[in-house]
């Protein structure tokens, strides 16, 4: 006997038919024996219609308000496939995140977990019950209704699957698993049986939208088996794992395991910024300050004494406000400068552990890009990564082409088979 913690998203609960048939699933395995926790999201587009209606009556909610309207999606959907799996003989009890236990933080719309009370949802297990749970919320300690941000479910499955100890969380979504690149930009992605938790990481942080990366993150920090299946099809679907030597006799690793892309950047440039120390803490400052995220940064090299050019990005969404940042808060405390700003550009990323033994990435990455025509605007690496920003409209011929000199194209692999 097994325990599993299994989370359905939005979609596969977007329908009475569709919630039927997760009641179907979880009685397949609670008849094999097994303990199951089930976590749901808001019926697909229930979250998008709540925010809908609070925009109407007031444009800007407080966000104590705006997370006690957005958490009733999800109660919803608990007390339905709890109707459901009555319905088909599966005792199971719903739960609201208040209601099991998970203590938050008070920070509304972005709260995250600081523990879960995990005795009562363990004594149902024990006397044979489904738990069905209300994934994205919890509450503070003033008992205020809390969520946990955009994709929060998953990270609700993983945090319970933690406490439990759970023997595997489940994700279950419209995909059957992890491609190594979106199969709707490239046709001959092929699904990854493994991928490590490393990898995902570095996928989920940099435009994949498989899995919420703090639902990531927990599951290195507690080592919990993370599995991406269907829900609308069978599969062994993608099993996330913490070490990728898990099995001695297995092969060595692959050199990139997956491509990710976002168009969601824009880059903004100082020019003739005066090259003394302190500067770059003088240009991000103002913007850490507004709580918006720098990730990728460059400072060209100048001549001693000299000025220098300064480029970062941002997401494109913040872009306006960082900009507006720079001229009137930046430039008028440097004294000098210019800036230059595209919120046309895209970030393409080789992701793989193999690059560790691996030399000459980078030099076939650009090699591949430049017999494109595809100029590379900045670079930033780490170990198991390279990301290089291009020109927007040139994102997908980028990554068909690097998927392909990689040796990620389904008919490749099979021919290698």
């Amino acid at each position: 006997m097994a325990l599993y913690v299994q989370k359905f998203g939005g979609t596969s609960v977007g329908s009475v038919e569709r919630i039927k048939a997760v009641a179907e699933k979880v009685k397949g395995f609670r008849d094999n024996g097994h303990q199951v926790v089930v976590v749901v999201s808001a019926m697909s587009g229930e979250t998008n219609r709540l925010i809908g209606m609070a925009n109407e009556i007031n444009d800007e909610p407080t966000p104590r308000e705006m997370d006690m309207l957005v958490s009733t999606g999800e109660q919803v959907t608990i007390s339905l496939l709890a109707m459901a799996l009555h319905k088909i003989g599966v005792p199971a009890t719903s739960y609201t995140g208040s209601q099991v236990g998970i203590q938050t933080d008070s920070a509304h719309t972005k709260a995250r977990i600081q523990r879960i009370e995990t005795d009562e949802l363990q004594s149902d297990l024990d006397d044979g019950q489904v738990v069905v749970v209300a994934g994205f919320q919890g509450v503070d300690e003033e008992g205020n209704i809390t969520t946990l941000g955009r994709g929060g479910s998953d990270t609700t499955g993983v945090a319970l699957a933690a406490a439990l100890k759970a023997d595997e969380c489940q994700i279950y979504t419209d995909v059957d698993g992890v491609y190594t690149t979106d199969p709707r930009v490239c046709s001959k992605a092929q699904r990854l049986e493994t991928i490590t938790v490393e990898e995902m990481l570095e996928l989920a942080s940099l435009g994949s939208k498989v899995l919420q990366i703090r639902a990531v993150e927990f599951a290195g920090k507690y080592n919990v088996p993370l599995r991406v299946l269907s829900s609308f099809e069978d599969g062994p679907g993608t099993l996330i794992v913490a070490d990728s030597d898990q099995d001695e006799d297995s092969m060595e690793e692959p050199l990139i395991s997956g491509i990710a892309f976002t168009a969601n950047e824009a880059k903004l440039t100082l020019l003739n910024t005066p090259d003394v120390p302190g500067v770059a803490s003088r240009i991000l400052g103002p913007i850490a300050d507004a709580n918006i995220e720098v990730d990728m940064i460059v400072q060209n090299v100048a001549p001693a004494g000299d000025y220098t050019d300064f480029t970062f990005t941002v997401a494109k969404g913040d872009y306006k406000q960082t900009l507006k940042i720079l001229n009137e808060q930046v430039l008028p405390d440097l004294g000098e400068g210019e800036v230059k700003g595209d919120d046309n550009i895209a970030k393409v990323s080789l992701v793989g552990v193999g690059m560790r033994s691996h030399a000459g990435v980078a030099s076939k990455m650009f090699r591949v890009l430049a017999e494109e025509n595809i100029n590379i605007r900045m670079v930033s690496t780490s170990e198991i990564k390279i990301s290089v920003v291009i020109d927007e409209k040139q994102m997908e011929l980028a990554v068909r082409a690097l998927h392909k000199a990689f040796g990620l194209d389904k008919a490749d692999i099979e021919s290698e088979e």
